[in-house]
Formats: structure tokens, sequence, C-alpha cells
């Protein structure tokens, strides 16, 4: 691996960022000014370069853009003891790395620098996850193979189709395929959320108006059956059509035929209807909020669309997707995430589907300060709610091997031993846990003795042991640490000031 190089006219600060190197097995070379850093890049190529901002001479930002002239895939780490807005700016127009303000922390210093040095590592490795000729639709699991197969089966069918699936999972996506892949493929797609327009207004953006219908009305419009002739027209959201409209809705999918608002001359139209809904349409027909009649014209042919906690092996596949397409919008580099920040994203529920790992794949283009995306770039939202145990959650259905330490588990009733529970008829066994029998002795030790606050001293000395376990484990790096206790940044950083922790070498 090529040196890491510290260009810094403060002699201190280049010894501590050499000594804190040397611990890691990174080599370095340090320069006193700019100018000899750009004199040594006319024989050299550093793997990654870290530079402060205001030195004599040239300056940081000056070295930063020139260097990125030359070798736009290196990474540049920008220092300053003067935190402003200009330079934090001007450092990230210029394509740093990262901005790193002094004082700071060696550590947060030296993980910095690992990082950088690995994506430099990546950009020499040639990994270019550019998708090309990507496919309209994405997904390998075997429920979206089954979507797949569906619109081969009605590609060359004119049927009306529902299709269902919670919101954000992708329903007019599928719509569009369906009309791409038909014979009606030459006419237009014309979309409608029938819940995102207003009940007045919902008429008209259907059927049309003419001249003077109501106030407002200037001129004649033709509406969304209308301007989808030929085609396709995709209603979305179904289910929460007024029920006046259902009516009228039925009376066209019979004849093709309805009156403009206003209109006396019927207007034909020859359009075929796909309908989407994320509510259970059976339901709202037993309560009276959609028609029988108007239900079984539109569910002549279901396709269910599942949601992405159902295919979350597609996790991965859709968040480099979007990444590289978010990039490509935006006018910048595209991203690239690690594997750690791919198991981490396909752990996660996604409540809102594919829409919301679309969002997010946006917000870390424009928020996330590396080009390689780590766990800890992700956004706040996601990393807040990730499942704790850094692990998937088992299928339903699906009997686990759990550890616990309740008395209502059946552990502490027999401590060192094998113990067993049911869980859903099915009898599962759970090692033995050797450190409790030590806990339970202790516990009755404290209990005849009659200290206060057991608890609270036990919980105490507990997390005090896991967190200083853990950073002296992954050296002191605590968000390394608080990624494999499986707890939250800020929640470790609370601990160590709560603990004391902070006070410790």
């Amino acid at each position: 691996m090529k040196p890491i190089w510290i260009v810094d006219d403060d002699r201190s600060i280049r010894w501590v960022l050499e000594k804190a190197l040397a611990r890691e097995n990174l080599p370095s070379r340090s320069f006193g000014t700019a100018r000899e850093a750009l004199d040594a890049l006319n024989d050299d190529v550093p793997q990654v370069l870290v530079t402060d901002v205001r030195m004599p001479g040239a300056g940081g930002i000056e070295l930063l853009q020139a260097v990125k002239r030359r070798f736009p895939a290196l990474p540049v780490i920008v220092m300053t003891a003067y935190s402003d807005l200009e330079s934090a700016v001007s450092a990230f127009q210029g394509g740093a790395f990262e901005y790193l303000p002094k004082p700071f922390d060696v550590d947060t210093a030296t993980e910095l620098i690992r990082r950088a040095v690995e994506e430099s590592l990546r950009e020499e490795a040639s990994a270019d996850e550019t998708l090309v000729g990507t496919p309209e639709i994405l997904g390998q699991a075997p429920a979206m193979q089954e979507v797949f197969r569906a619109i081969g089966r009605l590609s060359q069918s004119q049927v009306t189709v529902m299709i269902t699936g919670e919101s954000g999972s992708g329903k007019e996506l599928v719509a569009r395929a369906l009309h791409r892949h038909s014979a009606r493929a030459s006419g237009p797609f014309v979309a409608i959320n029938t819940a995102a327009i207003p009940r007045d207004l919902l008429e008209s953006e259907l059927f049309g108006h003419e001249r003077g219908a109501f106030t407002g009305a200037q001129s004649m419009r033709r509406g969304r059956f209308e301007q989808a002739d030929g085609g396709t027209l995709f209603l979305d959201e179904i289910g929460d059509m007024p029920a006046e409209l259902q009516t009228r809705l039925l009376r066209v999918l019979s004849d093709g035929s309805f009156y403009r608002v206003g209109g006396h001359s019927p207007v034909h139209a020859n359009v075929r209807v796909i309908a989407a809904t994320h509510q259970p349409l059976e339901e709202r027909v037993k309560q009276g909020l959609f028609r029988e009649d108007l239900f079984h014209r539109l569910n002549v042919i279901r396709l269910r669309l599942p949601p992405l906690r159902e295919r979350a092996e597609d996790i991965p596949l859709l968040a480099r997707h979007f990444l590289a397409r978010s990039a490509r919008d935006l006018g910048v580099e595209p991203k690239r995430f690690t594997p750690a920040a791919l198991a981490a994203l396909s752990r996660f529920p996604f409540p809102g589907n594919v829409r919301q790992l679309e969002n997010g794949c946006h917000w870390l283009t424009v928020m996330a300060p590396a080009q390689t995306v780590d766990v800890q770039d992700l956004p706040p939202e996601l990393l807040e709610k990730m499942p704790a145990d850094g692990h998937a959650a088992p299928a339903p259905g699906a009997a686990a091997t759990v550890q616990a330490l309740t008395p209502e588990r059946g552990v502490l009733a027999a401590p060192g031993a094998e113990a067993a529970r049911t869980a859903g008829g099915v009898a599962v066994a759970e090692r033995p846990n050797p450190w409790l029998s030590g806990l339970q002795s202790d516990v009755e030790q404290r209990l005849q003795r009659g200290e206060p606050d057991i608890m609270q001293t036990l919980t105490r000395q507990f997390e005090s042991m896991l967190i200083a376990t853990a950073l002296r484990a992954t050296r002191g790096r605590r968000i390394e640490a608080a990624l494999k206790l499986g707890i939250g940044r800020n929640t470790i950083t609370r601990k160590i000031q709560d603990l004391g922790l902070d006070d410790d070498d």
C-alpha cells in the first residue's frame, strides 16, 4: 500500500498523526508546505492525502483543487483550526473526502483515514458498479419473479387488472410495465391518484368538463379517460374513490362511454383500466364503502405486489441502483455501499417500502461524507430503528434458539443446566449460561445483606463491563463498538459519559 501524506506546517500535528498511523501499521510521509507536496506528486502518488487549510504560501484548498485536477479519485481529508462555513463549503465543493476540524480526537482522525484508505483501494480495484441496461423493474426474490411471470402472461391480454400492495411498494411501476408490454404500448399511459385530488375536482379530472359547467370552467377540458384513449388509464388508490364516482366509473367500464361534467353528448373512449389500492377492498365492500359490483368489475385479475420486507434479498440490488440513479440525476460521482452498509439496510423493515429506500439513497448522495457509504453514514431515521441484535428477525413460524435472562423463560430456574421452553408447540432447547450461576449467587448474597439499589448497581456494572470490553476490542472506536453491541451512536456516547468511562485511558 502507498503511504498516507500529511501536509501541515505544524510539526506537532504531523508527529501525532505519524505516530497514530504507525500504530495502525499505515505508512505515512509528511510535508511542511503545500508546495512540497505538489512537487512530490511529480514522482509519486499517495494512498490518501491529509492537509491543513491555512499554511504559509499555498493553502490546503489550493492543494485540494490541484490534486483533484490530476487525480480525481484520490481521497483528500481537509483539516483546519478555523472551523467556519466558508472553509467547509470550499472543501466539499472541491471534492474533499471529509472535513476535519481541529482540535480532533486522534482515534477519530485515524478511523477517518482508514476509511479513506479503504475507499482508495476500492477505486484501484476498479469496482465499477454502474448499472448498464437496468431492467424496468428490479427484483430477484421469488415473490418478484411471480410478478414478472404475471406481467408476461398478461402481455397479450386487454383484461382489467387490480394491483394490491402497500404504499410505496411500486404499484405504478408495475402498471407501467403492464402497459409497455401490452398491445396498447404505442398509446398513452395516463395515471391519476384518486386519493390526492379533492373530491369536488375528481369528477372533472376523470371525465372532463364543458365550458361553463361550473364557476371557473372557461373552456372545455378533456378528462383522463379521453386522454388515455387507445392506451391505459392507471387509477391509483381506487379504494378512496367517492361513492357517487364509483357509479360513474362502473358505467364507463361497462360500455366505454361517459358524459363530461355539464355535457349532454356521450363521449366514447377505448381505455384499458389498471387499478391499484393498499386497502383491503373486500372489507370496504362489507362496510358499504365500496360498491360490490365495481369491485368485481375491477378485480378480474389481481396482482399482489410484495412489500420490501418480504423481498429483503432485493434490497442491495435496489439500493445500488437508486444510489447510481440519484448520482446521475444530480450530476455527481456515484457513491458505493460497503458490504456492512448493505447488510444493515437488508435488516431494516422499510415500512415505507421501495419509496423509502429510494429516498434514503437520494439523501445519501447529498449528505454522506465520503464516496463509500458505511453503516454510520446511513440516514439517522434508519440507524435509530435498526434491529438492536444486528441480525434479521426470524421468519414467522420459524423456530429460533433463544437465550434470555428472564425467569419466565426458565433459565434462572436452573443455572448452568440445560433448559427448555415451548414456542408455538415446538420445544426449543436453550444453551446454558454458566455466568448466570455466579450472578444468581451474587444477587442472593446482596439480598441477604440488605443492600439497597441492587438493580441499579448491577446494571451499572454490567453496562460498564460491556462497553469497556467493546471499546478495547475496537481500540476505542466508539461507532464500531456501538455497532458490535447493537446500540446507537448517541446511546454509547451518553452511557460512556454517565458511567465515567471517558475518564479511563
